[in-house]
């Protein structure tokens, strides 16, 4: 087995070195739903721009349509409301699709049955208004004084996480303008409604703003305009930007004007292509990848691929903020996050020998210790967010709110332990370790913020813990272990349903996936002095599973915004189980080989 354990890594090596750019840096998609293709495809047409990018995301919106009318955001979800309707509206109002094609009359079934448009989230609304197809709430749930608010103050939207403040500022202005755009054509969706309450819907009146609400709309608008990047992307996000080009039009800017132009431009920077079909990534995730690709190959201790990891130090280099962190795309130059930084140190920890890696190494390690919350975790883009929650919101608290949490904490822990040569003495260590065993679940696991879920969670938790030195015996780590071999699936690996972060409980799949049974096995390696036949025959099965594609490595296994927003990251099903089986082969090779 231990042969056919360093060939399958090899050849996991050489598969994602061929996803290494000139720069250094390693481009894998980062795939999401529809939401954002939708998004993309009704502005191209109301721009009358790209035809040829039109269809490309046209043909990924057919192509992913189940049998049964719906779009669906993972393989096990019985349909999603607010995605069919994004879907929907894009291809006929766009005019790639009709309303008497089987496959539109079938997705308009499942609409009606699931109570029509009204139902929709919030999000979705938005997106209809814009285009004049569902009125705008006469109370627009975001009120304009949080703008006006001193950042002192609970309610203010100062307080907010960056990637919250990115998408507020620009539905400040459109909400309170009622924006919409206006259409071409007669084309609606009135038949999509259950409700005849919203089938008038008014034209936006023009009325004289008050001082106080050109105020709010100035200091949103500087917001936006402070917070473009190089690209023309706000903050590097699809979905920030669409929302800014809305925005922007409200306060009368022209689609002509450079500033809308670069915003284009920059939209398509993110188009991911495959054959016919274009995918809007909503942060492509050049940085994350790099940084975890990288080091990667660097554990595997191959010395013919020293040049590959040098070229991606010398990317992450160049990628660093001047805080001190990393950020998790290469035009993310002023949004730096807790995740991205510890994996940009694992990779640098391996040139400490170059003077430049050294001083990038400690700045980004003291802005990764400065962002440990008073509670003793941490989070992910802010330090003891405090912002107050009483918008009537749908993922309000997940949107908001950005707490502690056991997948930042374990893996800030894992890199401080393994690569910051902290311990558990150590007094920011010993607060996260607390943490982490208040935050234990009943059955032992813990649940994961930014990827799926209760395993992602656990697997945090227990490698972060033991990298820092919490001795095996420690009863949270064997309350871990019970839960993780409780949940072992029948075909010997593990899965987990993106449900779980909605039911807020962990939800096994009927099969197992790629990621999970490599969190999972990774996990258990660092509980195990000797591998149990369990965990070698997982291995096996895992050794088999990364040779082929199927839905064991398509499903998706990253967390964005429970039940909207998941993340297929081409990445995941290569690289992690190269991690596991490396450190599966550097713990127990050595053990038999005495």
């Amino acid at each position: 087995m231990i042969s056919r354990l360093t060939q399958t890594q090899l050849a996991l090596t050489e598969q994602l070195i061929t996803y290494q750019q000139e720069d250094g840096s390693f481009k894998l998609c980062f795939e999401s739903g529809t939401m954002t293709d939708a998004y993309m495809l009704l502005l191209l047409s109301h721009v009358n721009q790209e035809y040829d990018l039109q269809k490309k995301l046209a043909y990924r919106l057919l192509r992913t349509q189940s049998e049964h009318g719906y779009w669906k955001l993972y393989e096990d979800d019985l349909g999603h409301l607010s995605s069919t309707i994004e879907a929907y509206t894009a291809l006929y109002i766009s005019g790639f699709a009709k309303k008497s094609d089987p496959s539109m009359k079938a997705a308009e079934s499942f609409i009606v049955k699931k109570g029509g448009v009204e139902q929709a989230h919030i999000a979705t609304k938005t997106l209809l208004a814009l285009h004049h197809l569902y009125p705008w709430p006469t109370l627009f749930p975001l009120p304009l004084f949080l703008i006006q608010l001193p950042k002192w103050m609970p309610f203010s939207f100062y307080r907010y996480s960056a990637y919250v403040k990115t998408h507020f500022a620009a539905l400040l202005i459109l909400g309170h303008t009622r924006f919409h755009v206006k259409r071409k054509h007669n084309r609606h969706i009135q038949h999509l409604y259950i409700s005849s309450k919203h089938l008038q819907l008014r034209k936006r009146k023009r009325t004289k703003l008050s001082s106080y609400t050109k105020a709010a709309f100035q200091k949103a608008e500087t917001y936006l305009l402070h917070h473009i990047e190089q690209d023309g992307t706000l903050h590097s996000y699809s979905s920030g930007t669409l929302l800014m080009f809305y925005a922007l039009l409200a306060l009368g800017y022209k689609k002509q004007s450079p500033i809308m132009e670069q915003a284009l431009e920059g939209l398509k920077t993110h188009l991911y292509t495959e054959g016919k079909e274009g995918h809007i990534q909503n942060s492509p995730s050049t940085i994350w990848d790099t940084a975890l690709i990288a080091t990667a190959i660097q554990q595997t201790n191959t010395v013919e691929k020293q040049t590959t990891i040098a070229a991606s130090v010398h990317y992450i280099l160049a990628n660093q903020q001047e805080n001190g962190g990393w950020g998790f795309s290469t035009s993310n130059s002023i949004n730096p996050d807790v995740d991205d930084t510890h994996a940009c140190l694992r990779l640098l920890s391996s040139h400490l020998h170059l003077a430049e890696t050294k001083r990038a190494w400690r700045a980004g390690f003291s802005w990764l210790l400065s962002r440990q919350n008073r509670d003793g975790g941490w989070a992910a883009f802010e330090k003891d967010s405090r912002a107050a929650l009483f918008i009537p919101l749908e993922n309000g608290t997940d949107t908001i709110m950005d707490p502690s949490s056991p997948d930042l904490t374990g893996r800030t822990l894992e890199c401080l332990g393994n690569y910051g040569h902290l311990s558990a003495k150590h007094p920011a260590v010993e607060k996260a370790i607390k943490w982490l065993e208040k935050h234990q679940q009943k059955d032992g696991n813990w649940q994961g913020r930014w990827g799926v879920s209760y395993i992602y969670g656990t697997w945090a938790a227990v490698t972060g813990m033991r990298a820092v030195g919490v001795p095996i015996e420690n009863e949270s780590l064997q309350h871990a272990r019970r839960w993780l071999e409780s949940i072992q699936l029948l075909d010997g690996g593990w899965g987990e349903s993106c449900k779980s972060d909605v039911e807020q409980r962990f939800i096994p799949l009927q099969f197992s996936t790629v990621v999970h049974t490599a969190w999972a096995l990774d996990a258990l390696i660092s509980l195990y002095d000797r591998p149990t036949k369990q965990m070698e025959d997982a291995l096996t099965l895992l050794m088999d599973w990364v040779r082929t594609s199927s839905i064991r490595s398509t499903y998706p296994t990253g967390g964005g915004l429970p039940g909207q927003f998941y993340i297929h990251y081409h990445s995941y099903p290569l690289l992690w189980p190269l991690v596991t089986f490396t450190n599966y082969k550097h713990k127990y090779v050595k053990t038999k080989a005495k």
